[in-house]
């Protein structure tokens, strides 16, 4: 357990992050480092999903016009500029609550309701890709969806910067089938972690401290936002994320630390990526 223990103290320290590309400050880029094949990234595959706690408004307001969230995306088709956004909102909150992840297939659309999965097709060059709406964007004049970076390639739109293409919402999904109730595994949860901290503490070559700080970076009351989350998380390179249930509450988790002093110097870097971490001692 030493071995395990220097694993998981080195690779918490700081997040396994790629190199930052080279650009004009308040500028967004493509990034300099990709860490993926971006034609290796599974096409999301559409299910139903809750509307997201956030980014559901009945209408909001940007650089002075407002704009309606559609009750339903039910028969919604249209046709115009398709855009991309990178590096400059890499790990940021977006609408939904979920960090933006630019290497995953995601986009943002202003008045889908999120999430939303779509069928976009480049009118340029006959590519299509299934993508899954869980931003708020662009909010430019004749543009109808902002991909990811990796959707942006997959299509053919990075390029160029821009392309027409025609989205489609895709909303005759059929619900997952149900579970039996003996059939459903456990939730990701306290049982995980108790038993890597009492390994941890049971481990040799010194002894640790009573309470081994973690990093809660979320909170839900719904453990699917928590799954989703966490899985965010890890598609952005972060290690050690967990989840435990507490009471109504789920929390996303790194962790655990050798020390305060540790996780401050993490809570740093979430921070440099958009998060807002908080010591926690599960």
């Amino acid at each position: 357990m030493r071995g395990a223990w220097s694993g998981i103290a080195a690779a918490i320290v700081l997040t396994a992050c790629s190199s930052t590309p080279t650009s004009t400050p308040g500028q967004d880029s493509a990034p300099g480092h990709v860490p993926i094949d971006p034609w290796s990234v599974p096409e999301p595959v559409p299910k139903i999903e809750p509307r997201s706690r956030y980014g559901n408004p009945a209408n909001y307001e940007v650089f002075g016009k407002r704009y309606r969230v559609l009750e339903s995306a039910d028969g919604y088709r249209e046709r115009g500029l398709a855009s991309w956004y990178g590096t400059k909102f890499h790990g940021r909150r977006t609408s939904s609550g979920e960090p933006y992840d630019m290497f995953a297939i995601t986009a943002a659309h202003k008045t889908l309701p999120l999430p939303t999965y779509v069928q976009v097709r480049n009118l340029e060059n006959g590519r299509s890709l299934i993508v899954r709406v869980n931003d708020r964007g662009p909010f430019h004049p004749g543009r109808i969806i902002d991909l990811s970076y990796t959707a942006a390639v997959r299509l053919g739109v990075y390029e160029k910067g821009s392309a027409k293409v025609e989205v489609v919402a895709l909303t005759d999904v059929p619900p997952a089938p149900a579970i039996p109730p003996q059939q459903q595994g456990p939730p990701p949860p306290v049982d995980e972690l108790d038993a890597l901290i009492d390994g941890l503490r049971k481990a040799p070559g010194g002894a640790l401290p009573d309470r081994l700080p973690f990093l809660q970076i979320a909170a839900f009351r719904n453990m699917n936002a928590c799954v989703e989350t966490k899985d965010a998380l890890i598609r952005q390179n972060l290690l050690a994320i967990s989840i435990r249930q507490r009471g109504a509450l789920c929390q996303v988790l790194q962790g655990p630390f050798a020390s305060d002093q540790d996780a401050q110097t993490q809570a740093q870097a979430l921070r440099a990526l958009g998060h807002s971490p908080v010591i926690s001692y599960p």
